[in-house]
């Protein structure tokens, strides 16, 4: 197998990651470059839909990190949490379902118009599609531009299944990744599945990854 360090220089892995080893391409980068234009945004509202695994938590962190901002998990929110986001100008939301605070979640909106601050809501689903009960809370639902991180594209599924495997200390030659992106579905939550599976059968047969063990997982 060929080294690991010359995998990432070769396929250019490297250069394409920015702040903390978010990888780029045609699948995030519209919004990567969106939340890097901050305040340039045509609405303070901002909802980024995006699977299970796809990166939104990755994104948000990155955008506190260089623009400062306070995270809060919608599942959580508190009434005094309203109090606390009075000293930031970006808020961060993640989480949003129909499984919330309807009322608090309003009075959120309310501050964050009022106050002409900015609100990033991160969601599976986009939040105009949630089923809300409060009608209110439906209408400010209206005022998001919505943002969706888009299936992973080859490139990114090569970079996601090469930098996880890195991170578990495994090298993979080329050839093996692109065995697997032309086998597997494309969706982040598959693909981490199939990291840790093939993963724990080569642990456990004490054998490096092969097209064998490859094969056994995607059950070829």
């Amino acid at each position: 197998m060929k080294n690991l360090n010359q995998l990432i220089i070769k396929f250019d892995y490297e250069q394409n990651f920015k702040d903390d080893d978010f990888y780029i391409s045609d699948s995030n980068k519209h919004i990567f470059n969106l939340l890097n234009s901050w305040p340039k945004w045509e609405k303070n509202f901002l909802n980024i839909i995006g699977e299970k695994f796809s990166g939104k938590t990755h994104l948000v962190n990155i955008f506190i990190k260089r623009y400062k901002g306070i995270k809060l998990d919608a599942n959580l929110l508190k009434a005094d949490d309203l109090k606390m986001i009075k000293i930031h100008e970006n808020i961060i939301l993640e989480n949003i379902s129909e499984d919330i605070d309807e009322k608090l979640i309003y009075s959120l909106f309310n501050i964050i118009d009022i106050d002409n601050k900015y609100i990033i809501v991160t969601s599976r689903k986009p939040i105009v599609d949630l089923n809300f009960s409060l009608l209110d809370l439906r209408s400010r639902t209206k005022n998001f531009l919505l943002q969706t991180i888009e299936k992973p594209d080859d490139e990114l599924m090569f970079a996601l299944i090469l930098k996880n495997l890195s991170d578990r200390q495994i090298s993979i030659d080329k050839k093996l990744i692109e065995f697997i992106i032309k086998r597997i579905d494309r969706s982040y939550d598959k693909i981490f599945d199939f990291i840790y599976k093939v993963d724990e059968l080569s642990l456990k047969k004490k054998k490096p990854i092969d097209f064998k063990i490859i094969k056994e997982v995607l059950g070829e």
